[in-house]
């Protein structure tokens, strides 16, 4: 089984691009963030007509995630756990119904920017939310991911330059400790278990030729259960696409699951 995240920024911007990689790629299941539409102006038929289960939790203009699943899906949850007041959409779940079910989290963690300020302490909580939500999934011990943007850099070899970062909501001490605190919990970053390769990143900003000049970061991670790291076969990301027509700013990160 081989599941996708990507961050399409858009996706009325990136369907022929978000089309070609799928046909390209052709996951079992794809997890998008920042769709920016509403539900019901989704292109639900387009990825239907393509074999796709579509599940959705859109915002206007903003936020929004998606599972696109060849495989059945149950239990489909929307939002994040924690916060009835949190009208944000960042976070989808649902259980893959494949040769061995997978509950899967869709998420979209918040930005943070500017630092310090109300929209920082909304990510750190945020992450509390979910480090609540990642501790009861873990006591059902089955298998299940975390995966998306994070907008965690975790450590310094996940940025080209990391000291350009070091006052950034992606790479403040508050926010690396809060990523380890998830990791301590069991989990495994698939990413590096299967990917040990230097300057291997997930995003590169569109200003200033980033792109050209490999000035990444990664962003875009996998978190596996233990039960579900026990089935980890591969991890990778297809950054050759970041060059094509009209690309997002991210690129997408799979896992293949045996």
């Amino acid at each position: 089984m081989i599941i996708a995240t990507y961050n399409i920024n858009g996706i009325k911007a990136r369907l022929n691009a978000l089309t070609n990689w799928l046909n390209e790629r052709n996951p079992d299941v794809a997890i998008l963030q920042e769709i920016k539409s509403v539900d019901e102006n989704f292109p639900r038929e387009h990825f239907e007509d393509m074999g796709y289960q579509v599940e959705t939790h859109g915002q206007k203009s903003f936020n929004g995630v998606a599972i696109l699943s060849k495989l059945p899906l149950e239990d489909i949850r929307r939002g994040l756990p924690g916060d009835d007041s949190d009208e944000q959409a960042r976070w989808i779940e649902a259980t893959v119904m494949g040769e061995k079910a997978v509950r899967i989290c869709g998420l979209y963690l918040p930005n943070g920017n500017p630092v310090p300020g109300p929209k920082y302490d909304y990510k750190l909580a945020w992450m509390e939310r979910m480090d609540a939500r990642a501790r009861q999934l873990l006591e059902f011990e089955e298998p299940f991911l975390m995966a998306g943007d994070y907008n965690i850099i975790p450590q310094a070899e996940d940025a080209k330059h990391p000291e350009n970062w070091t006052e950034d909501a992606l790479y403040r001490p508050e926010s690396r400790a809060a990523w380890r605190r998830l990791l301590n919990l069991g989990f495994t970053d698939a990413l590096r278990a299967r990917n040990a390769a230097p300057e291997t990143y997930s995003f590169w900003d569109f200003q200033r030729g980033s792109w050209n000049r490999n000035d990444g970061i990664r962003i875009d991670h996998f978190l596996l259960s233990p039960d579900c790291a026990d089935l980890l076969q591969d991890c990778q990301i297809d950054a050759e696409i970041r060059g094509h027509e009209k690309p997002s700013d991210h690129v997408p990160v799979w896992v293949e699951l045996g």
